[in-house]
């Protein structure tokens, strides 16, 4: 199937996806309002969307959302972010949220970029 998940980072990320499309079934005008409010957080403006990613991936390591933390690895390396720049971005994030954020950065983090590296 040309849509198989390739590693255990592009399986979590289509679970978010599926999960995400039976709450737009269920709660259509909710999601819709959300999904059009986080389109235009992410929207191209003074800052480009990698660094919008790199602030996501922050924020996501700082409230320990492994999800969002896959999500935004990608976001970041879709958009052109270096190794060193996401690197760069977890000390930022663990600056504020310690040993917690370390212990994402240093694992799941890594794990993803090394996996979504890989197609880019």
């Amino acid at each position: 199937m040309e849509n198989e998940p390739r590693n255990a980072t592009e399986a979590a990320i289509q679970d978010y996806k599926q999960g995400l499309g039976v709450f737009m079934q269920k709660m259509p005008d909710l999601a819709q309002h959300y999904n059009a409010f986080t389109e235009a957080c992410f929207r191209e403006g003074a800052l480009g969307q990698k660094e919008k990613q790199l602030i996501a991936l922050g924020i996501s390591l700082y409230t320990q959302d492994e999800y969002c933390i896959l999500y935004h690895v990608k976001g970041c390396l879709d958009n052109g972010a270096s190794e060193e720049e996401v690197m760069e971005a977890m000390g930022v994030s663990a600056a504020f949220g310690g040993g917690a954020v370390i212990s994402q950065a240093v694992t799941l983090v890594q794990d993803a970029m090394q996996e979504l590296k890989e197609f880019h």
